[in-house]
Order: C-alpha cells, then structure tokens, then sequence
C-alpha cells in the first residue's frame, strides 16, 4: 500500500480540509497521514474563526511522519501564510517526495478567507514551482494567474501562465463555471478537457479539498497525471451524488459510498 500525507487545515465538522482529505486517501486505496496547519472552527454554514499552528509544531509534524515512514504522495492544502507556506517549502525541498499536489484554498465555501491576500506571492514562489499538479478553481486561477476566465480558451491560457510558475501540471476546475462543470488541465505540452455533467445539489462541502486528495492517491500509485485526474473526477462524480444531507448549509460529500452502498446500512 502506498502512504500518502495531507498538509492543511482542519475542519471540525467533517467536511473539508485534513479530515475530507483522510477520507479521500482511504476511499482510494492509499495510507493516510497528517500535518495540521490551521485549526478552523467551522460547520456546514459559516467559519467561526481560524487559529494557525506555530511553525514549529508544522515543521516537527512533517519531520515525524518522514523519518519514520516512506511517503509516497503530498497534498498541500490550506496554507493561511507567507511563513508557513516557506516553512512547508523547506522541508519539502528537504525530503522530496515524488509527487506534490497542491490545492490553492484561498475561500471557504461561504467566502470565508482562508489565505491572506498578502502570501499570494509566496504560494507562486515557494509552493508552485514544487508541485506535480496544482488543482485551482475558476477564482483562484485567476487569482493567480491575474486574469479572468470567461471560457475554456480563457482557461486553458490561465493554464499556461501558471505552468510557467514551475508547476508540471495545472488543472483548473470548472465548477464555478456558469454552464457544464468541465475542467482542464495543462501538462506543458498537450490540454486534456475533462467534461462532466453537472449534479444539482447543495452539498458540495470539502470537493476541492477531496479531488485533489483523490489526485494525490492515484498519483501516488501510479497512475500519470490525466489518468490520476479522471480516476479522481469519477470518484468524485459519485461522491456528489451520493452527498451527505447533513447540516443546514452547505452538505458534506459521501466519500465511502461504495461502501455503504455495498453494505447497505439502513437506521433502526
């Protein structure tokens, strides 16, 4: 079994962050592992408030788990800061695992900041140049990029600017998008298009966080970067439909569907 280890925030109810990304790793065949970098208190509404790690226990978090397990894929999620995402860099640049995701949350769902504007220059300087696949939505391509995306062209241009950044592959999502839900990506030399069909349901708490957690998985065992990407839009395809109506906002994703459908769990 291949171990895989995310680096983010922590989400209390479930849906997102370290705990969606543990969930996304065991649905998809790889070891789970974990560094905390921000504690947020947050639900299926709103963000209470956010409190990051000290560096120290980031850094000492990292150190633990690579100089005792082989580790065999990394996703970066939240990153509030300039300095944690330099903290990160270092001892990634130091241990060099073979594939990088990194996902750029800057927004939670309710728009939230999750990442203060002020370290953008440090997520393309530090974080970018080390990633295998970096996995943007809409705004934060643009972001980025410092451009806007209209439509697939806009993003497959926005693709290629970030390519430049060091990233040796860019997907940007298209879920933010006003028609299909179609994502692309961009390896330096030929545009993959990923179509899909949009599910209508609220509950699309943690779907950043869980894709490129499931990229990470399959990365990790294997699979090339489109293959990586399509095995993980068909995992989470189903785990939108299959979401979880559980809260009054904005739902969590059903990560073991297969499972429970297999199993059939029915309440007494």
């Amino acid at each position: 079994m291949k171990h895989c280890l995310t680096i983010a925030g922590s989400d209390c109810s479930g849906g997102a962050g370290v705990q969606a990304d543990i969930k996304a790793f065991c649905a998809n065949g790889v070891y789970a592992m974990s560094v905390i970098t921000s504690v947020v208190a947050e639900n299926t509404k709103r963000v209470i408030s956010v409190y990051d790690m000290p560096l120290d226990a980031i850094e000492e978090q990292i150190d633990a788990v690579f100089e005792d397990i082989s580790v065999d894929g990394v996703k970066i999620g939240m990153t509030k800061s300039s300095d944690i995402m330099e903290c990160i860099a270092e001892k990634l640049k130091f241990y060099q695992p073979p594939k990088i995701v990194l996902d750029p949350v800057m927004l939670a769902k309710n728009n939230h900041p999750l990442m203060e504007y002020r370290a953008l220059n440090a997520l393309r300087e530090n974080l970018i140049p080390l990633a295998t696949v970096i996995t943007p939505n809409i705004p934060e391509a643009e972001m980025i990029a410092g451009q806007k995306i209209k439509n697939i062209d806009d993003m497959i241009s926005c693709a290629k600017r970030i390519h430049r950044l060091g990233a040796d592959c860019v997907l940007i999502k298209g879920g933010h998008s006003n028609g299909q839900p179609d994502d692309i990506l961009y390896d330096g030399k030929k545009v993959y298009k990923f179509s899909s069909v949009r599910i209508n349901t609220k509950n699309t708490h943690g779907t950043g966080c869980t894709i490129s957690s499931a990229i990470t998985a399959f990365l990790a065992r294997g699979y090339s970067a489109d293959e990586a990407v399509l095995n993980a839009k068909r995992y989470i395809f189903n785990t939108i439909k299959y979401s979880l109506d559980i809260g009054s906002g904005s739902g969590p994703l059903n990560h073991f569907y297969d499972y429970y459908n297999m199993k059939g769990f029915d309440e007494k």
